[in-house]
């Protein structure tokens, strides 16, 4: 399985009334390091010809994070796909070394020019678990 990882750093903008990133912000950056996976490793004609919708998120909220803090983001797929459907792991990991944010998330194949639902074949699944 192929993990994927990117340093984000908390700005004024994701900061909440309570001084930390705002919960809202964490699913942007679940959203962020998914879409960065995606543009890594599927070859540009399943780019051009796919895209992913989201329909579901699962997220825990272990700790806080403050302006100008990093985390690492780190996303995975250990799970084949479902027919049009595949869960993807996300961890967020401040630099204590403790867990921010875990979440699973499930992501819908579409086809880019019908807007349809479609398999997710072995050769678009196959680059996140190489």
């Amino acid at each position: 399985m192929t993990r994927f990882t990117l340093a984000i750093t908390a700005t004024d903008a994701d900061i909440d009334e309570l001084g930390h990133v705002n919960n809202a912000v964490w699913v942007q950056w679940i959203q962020q390091i998914a879409t960065a996976h995606w543009k890594a490793v599927a070859p540009p004609e399943h780019q051009a010809d796919h895209l992913w919708v989201v329909t579901r998120h699962e997220i825990d909220y272990r700790g806080n994070v403050g302006l100008g803090e990093t985390v690492i983001g780190e996303t995975w797929v250990d799970k084949p796909p479902q027919g049009a459907r595949f869960d993807r792991n996300v961890r967020f990991t401040g630099a204590d070394g403790k867990v921010k944010v875990e979440a699973v998330t499930s992501w819908a194949l579409l086809d880019r020019a019908s807007g349809r639902l479609q398999r997710v074949r072995e050769e678009i699944a196959a680059p996140f678990r190489d």
